[in-house]
């Protein structure tokens, strides 16, 4: 073999030994230091935490002074805002009411939804204190989980559905939540909505949720929605196995959150008895500000609820509390508290129940309501709307968007600028001035990103039955003299 290895024969000592003598000088330094760093892995000591030296008070007051957090975003990104509200926060020092203390400054308040101002209610704040004396702060469970106390969430319901003369009333949690849960409980894939495109950004997260075919109409035009039924009724007929188990959806709100309009009930009632569509109206605006005893936009069209499949409505507004709520046939509502089969209401099967002192608070507001203190109030908050209509649409350069009647409304620039951001600053300032003048107001906020149809800028302004004729004129001069001059 001459000392030359043949394969599958195996090497001798001193055939190792020449292949040794024979390799490159590099070959032999790289093998010797694999070597060494191999028996050095197997001998070091293992590390162990609790060798090291513990720091001292000291150092570790020294290292926490020393520490600076890297921000968010950073002050060199294209997207930073000095003047961002997020970074600009308005500190609310007091209880909101007709008054509120922003920073340090009493303001008179245009810019929440206690439309009457039952917020400083004393009956609803001794009903609240004394179911929190009772049940504590929070019931601890879903409603179908050692979630309900009987006497105040049952009961709330019942005088809720005696209320808007329908058969039962669920409630919510949270307001938010109510229409984002209701509308997926009924509507499915397979199903079509007609929606308004103006609606709020709780009932798109609802429609998205459904996972049903979404068809909007152009806000308040009836025309509009017309035409998609009259498309969808021809669709129906060149395929009528399929219509048979496609179910179809109207959403609409009572007042739009977001322009402040009435919605076209007799139009849109028409059009549901005419196609066969099933009726959904969110009245979180409308309830305990329309209709002479506030039970809402029907009542203010003098139209039953039962033309509605549907009603649901926030807790947070009117009745200045917390959670939301649906009503309508002991069908349409017993399906929301289903805990399967994918038809339950997640919002109201899964989510802790509103805390029982909310719910009393609640009550004790709706009681107020049908009392004629309450009727009195609702009276006197339709006298201040129209009252504000005139008033407060008498801005230079700015209209106010919004019916008559309805408690909110939306001062927009007439000319609009071709970056929304620069006009959103503008009326940011505006706002900072009129709070510099005592009025407390609010710009309206939105999820750029995935609102279907974004608003233009606006200043939200939030009519109650509080304010006096004085008041109302007293923020008209306050617009007129924040508002921005011309070029802005």
């Amino acid at each position: 073999m001459g000392g030359h290895w043949v394969p599958n024969e195996s090497p001798s000592i001193v055939q190792l030994f020449h292949a040794i003598i024979d390799a490159p000088l590099y070959h032999l330094v790289v093998e010797g230091l694999l070597l060494i760093w191999v028996f050095w892995l197997i001998f070091r000591k293992s590390y162990n935490p609790k060798d090291k030296a513990p720091l001292t008070e000291k150092e570790e007051d020294d290292l926490i002074e020393e520490w600076q957090p890297e921000p968010l975003v950073p002050r060199n990104s294209p997207s930073f805002d000095p003047d961002h509200p997020a970074l600009n926060p308005r500190i609310i020092q007091s209880k909101i009411g007709k008054y509120m203390v922003v920073k340090g400054r009493k303001c008179l308040n245009v810019s929440t939804h206690d439309y009457l101002c039952l917020n400083e209610e004393p009956s609803v704040e001794d009903a609240s204190v004394k179911s929190l004396e009772q049940f504590g702060v929070g019931s601890c469970g879903p409603r179908a989980f050692y979630g309900t106390a009987g006497h105040v969430h049952v009961f709330f319901e019942e005088r809720l559905a005696k209320f808007l003369s329908c058969q039962e009333a669920c409630l919510y949690s949270y307001g938010f939540s109510t229409i984002a849960s209701a509308i997926p409980s009924y509507s499915k894939r397979d199903d079509v909505i007609f929606a308004d495109a103006g609606v709020n950004f709780a009932i798109q997260k609802g429609l998205v949720a459904s996972r049903s075919e979404i068809r909007y109409f152009r806000h308040n035009d009836m025309d509009h929605l017309l035409e998609l039924l009259l498309e969808q009724q021809r669709l129906d007929e060149k395929n009528p196995k399929e219509a048979k188990v496609t179910r179809r959806f109207l959403v609409v709100e009572g007042i739009y959150m977001n322009t402040g309009d009435l919605c076209r009930l007799p139009r849109i009632v028409e059009l549901r008895r005419q196609f066969k569509v099933r009726l959904l109206v969110d009245e979180s605006i409308s309830f305990g500000t329309l209709g002479k005893t506030g039970r809402g936009i029907f009542e203010h069209y003098g139209i039953p609820n039962s033309e509605a499949d549907l009603i649901t409505g926030t807790l947070e507004y009117a009745l200045s509390s917390v959670g939301g709520f649906c009503v309508g046939t002991s069908f349409i509502v017993d399906n929301q508290r289903i805990s399967g089969h994918g038809k339950s209401s997640s919002g109201y099967c899964f989510s802790a129940a509103l805390p029982p002192l909310l719910a009393a608070g609640a009550l004790a507001a709706l009681e107020y309501i049908e009392s004629s203190r309450g009727i009195a109030a609702i009276e006197r908050l339709r006298r201040n709307c129209l009252l504000a209509q005139v008033e407060w649409g008498d801005v230079p350069g700015m209209e106010l968007v919004g019916d008559a009647v309805s408690p909110v409304k939306h001062l927009q620039f007439k000319d609009r600028s071709e970056n929304l951001k620069d006009d959103s600053r503008a009326l940011q300032k505006m706002v900072e001035r009129a709070e510099e003048m005592g009025v407390a107001l609010t710009s309206a906020c939105y999820v750029e990103d995935e609102d279907v149809c974004m608003p233009p800028p606006s200043i939200r302004l939030v009519v109650s039955s509080a304010l006096d004729d004085g008041d109302i004129r007293r923020v008209a001069d306050v617009l007129r003299r924040s508002a921005p001059r011309p070029g802005r």
